[in-house]
């Protein structure tokens, strides 16, 4: 999952300090609402630890009914393919499904190295990947997987709360 839309509003800001704007406040819950709907939930969610990923994170996991704590890994922050490599084979064996919470270019290049598509992950969007293996040990990135679907906050049908 890409974080949600920020704010640009406080230049004095650090980046990685901006927070969620108003539609990303919106579209966060949505796509956690989402993957609850397609029973999707998480086992495991980690997150850059820029602000507006930290927060599209906890509000998405609360929405999603996530139990348990998300992972902050500052490799994700200007993420390196290896930071996500190195996340992903480290995940405990009951894990079997894992949200990562990034950024772009990195996120759209992780989805192409992971499955030799190219997507546009715009903010908030949530990219469905199946990946063939039995242990998160044995994953490494010679695997290729299956984008089964991407999910855009735009792209989904406005309902009221």
């Amino acid at each position: 999952m890409r974080h949600a839309k920020s704010s640009r509003d406080d230049p004095s800001l650090e980046d990685q300090d901006r927070p969620l704007n108003e539609r990303g406040k919106k579209d966060a819950p949505r796509m956690g609402k989402l993957l609850l709907a397609e029973k999707l939930t998480p086992q495991a969610i980690l997150s850059s630890p820029a602000r507006r990923a930290r927060d599209t994170a906890s509000v998405a996991a609360q929405a999603c009914k996530f139990k348990g704590e998300i992972e902050l890994v500052p490799g994700f922050y200007y993420a390196s393919l290896d930071a996500f490599w190195q996340s992903l084979s480290g995940l405990p064996e009951q894990v079997q499904r894992a949200m990562l919470v990034g950024h772009n270019p990195d996120l759209e290049e992780l989805v192409l190295n992971l499955t030799g598509e190219m997507v546009s992950m715009t903010t908030a969007a949530v990219a469905w990947i199946e990946m063939p293996l039995e242990r998160w040990k044995d994953f490494n990135p010679g695997l290729t997987g299956k984008l089964v679907k991407v999910w855009r906050p735009k792209e989904l049908p406005e309902k009221a709360d």
